[in-house]
């Protein structure tokens, strides 16, 4: 209900109002800023390989139940890091051409990145402990 309410007041704001100035800022969770689904390959390009900040890259399936655990573990660990690291999640079925490019024969792949280049990886479930050492060394902590 509050929900649906936030929504009709937002749709009813004239055009050219900023939303801060009408009431409560509409806020996303760490996870949601740390953690973004790659869209189309201009989009890989654009948020992943010209990146600023190391990324981290989850080539994952749907129908991937390894992948259903690996992912929410991943991007808690990611959000924890503070905004020193992104991820990025690939769907292998919609975006074939990126799995074919970065030699994702299996799934979980995840690929560690810095400035376009991948300088780590690997294939598979892995622990926290595991996951928070890949990180470390990815963002050189």
């Amino acid at each position: 209900m509050a929900q649906r309410l936030a929504l009709q007041r937002l749709l009813s704001l004239p055009a050219g109002v900023p939303l801060a100035s009408h009431g409560r800022a509409f806020g996303t969770s760490a996870l949601r800023r740390s953690t973004f689904n790659v869209q189309d390959g201009s989009d890989f390009q654009d948020r992943v390989v010209n990146s600023p900040k190391p990324v981290v890259v989850d080539f994952h399936a749907q129908w991937c139940g390894p992948c259903k655990i690996l992912g929410p573990r991943l991007e808690k660990l990611v959000a924890k890091q503070e905004g020193k690291v992104v991820m990025a999640k690939v769907d292998i079925d919609d975006h074939t051409d990126l799995a074919i490019e970065y030699e994702v024969s299996a799934v979980p792949t995840v690929l560690a990145m810095k400035n376009g280049d991948v300088v780590d990886k690997f294939v598979g479930i892995k622990d926290e402990d595991q996951l928070e050492a890949f990180l470390k060394k990815l963002i050189g902590a």
